[in-house]
């Protein structure tokens, strides 16, 4: 799918430092509740193990460069990050069209800590349904469970 200046496609496995420093750079930008052991202690498991049990796919700019990349299971957005550079720039509102679109996604979890990207879901019509108290990793962060309202 091809955007005026973004074009989607899947990355490899090539990309995958590139995918990590998107995720790096757009944690510290937005997820101020986590410790640098937190950012640490997730580094690996990304690249290692979360890339490879997701269906990717990124958005790239006219140079090539990927700019933020998403992952998917069959149901869920399991992770949307976009590079900070290019906040506010419908970045993240073109993978969730092509998630919604194209692959009939129609629920996503955020962390509770996270207010900008829980406003950025329920923009797009997304409704919180329900809520854990621990992470995927039995951490203290509470997520959020959306579903895209009918």
């Amino acid at each position: 799918m091809k955007f005026t200046d973004y074009t989607i496609s899947i990355p490899n496995s090539t990309d995958y430092p590139v995918l990590l420093e998107i995720w790096e750079a757009a944690v510290r930008a937005t997820h101020h509740f986590l410790q640098e052991e937190h950012i640490q202690h997730f580094k690996p498991l990304i690249l290692n193990q979360y890339f490879d049990a997701v269906d990717l796919f990124c958005i790239r700019d006219q140079a090539g460069r990927i700019v933020g990349f998403a992952g998917l299971s069959p149901e869920t957005i399991e992770m949307l990050f976009i590079h900070p550079e290019y906040f506010g720039k419908r970045i993240g509102k073109k993978l969730m069209e092509y998630a919604i679109k194209e692959r009939s996604i129609r629920k996503v979890d955020v962390n509770e800590q996270n207010p900008d990207a829980l406003a950025f879901y329920k923009h797009l019509g997304f409704e919180v349904k329900s809520r854990s108290p621990l992470d995927g990793s039995g951490l203290p962060f509470p997520i959020l469970h959306l579903e895209l309202s009918a």
